[in-house]
């Protein structure tokens, strides 16, 4: 528990291993016992059939929310299932309060199919700004951290993204054409051209990862969910890139971009990126 006097930065300080505990133990406790051992009735679709969510996704963000809003007292959570139970709940992110965002299980169709490629998202936002994130791949042993202004980091081991190497195809992870607009298939069409490698996303807080790591140049994602965002947004941040929509701003996690937006491992890419999508050409 804290003070309600207690900054974020002195939260942050002081807590931030109390955070990554209950990312852990959600993981441990409500997801990885159901991994390959998802039965039928504890699948359910949303908005289709990409659009799943299971018991550990429910059970994972009722732990989560009580947990984060116990170390922080006055704080909120944003969570994916309960949006979608209340959808008037998105409005936290707008509010006064410290709001933590999460997505329990961010890749659920990659989880119900026993991929590994699946995490748990946990970033904490004031007013409109990134502060933390937490990025848990459980199956894969991998944990990211960002702090703003003090960098991000994989299992301890500070991440710096780097330009691409030159002369090689960007490497660049896109929407799903399902959750993509007509006019936002077309921007992303555009990413097919000489010198861009375009490809499905898997998870999107993994491909951010992989960004932040420089395995990946770039993404370019056509919807506002800040749950599945903010995470990876701040981690990329932190490790040197940047994200801009097509109006050439950072993207806002409390919405009204210009989709589709692109997060890179630098300014150039980021660019370059931003160009295509708004059909300005390479």
């Amino acid at each position: 528990m804290i003070e309600d006097i207690e900054t974020i930065d002195e939260f942050l300080t002081r807590h931030a291993d109390g955070v990554e505990e209950a990312v852990r133990k959600a993981a441990a406790q409500e997801i990885m016992p159901r991994w390959r051992r998802l039965a039928a009735h504890e699948v359910d679709q949303k908005a289709g059939p990409h659009d799943l969510v299971t018991d550990a996704d429910r059970q994972a963000e009722q732990y989560l929310t009580e947990a984060l809003a116990d170390l922080l007292p006055g704080s909120v959570v944003v969570g994916e299932e309960a949006v979608h139970a209340n959808p008037a709940s998105y409005e936290a992110i707008r509010g006064e309060a410290p709001v933590w965002i999460v997505d329990p299980v961010d890749g659920t169709r990659q989880f119900v199919q026993g991929d590994p490629g699946f995490c748990t998202l946990v970033a904490l936002a004031h007013h409109g700004v990134l502060r933390a994130s937490w990025t848990y791949a459980p199956a894969l042993d991998q944990l990211a951290t960002a702090v703003r202004d003090q960098g991000a980091f994989l299992n301890g081991e500070r991440l710096l993204a780097g330009p691409p190497e030159p002369g090689r195809d960007l490497d660049v992870a896109t929407s799903h054409p399902d959750y993509t607009t007509d006019e936002q298939k077309r921007a992303l069409l555009a990413l097919r051209t000489p010198g861009v490698a375009p490809r499905p996303c898997g998870s999107a807080g993994l491909e951010y990862l992989a960004v932040a790591r420089g395995e990946s140049d770039a993404t370019a994602f056509s919807w506002e969910a800040a749950w599945d965002h903010a995470a990876g947004l701040l981690l990329v941040e932190e490790a040197g890139g940047t994200h801009l929509t097509r109006t050439g701003e950072p993207f806002r996690i409390t919405g009204g971009n210009e989709l589709p937006f692109t997060a890179a491992r630098d300014a150039a890419t980021a660019r370059r990126v931003v160009a295509l999508l708004s059909g300005e050409g390479a």
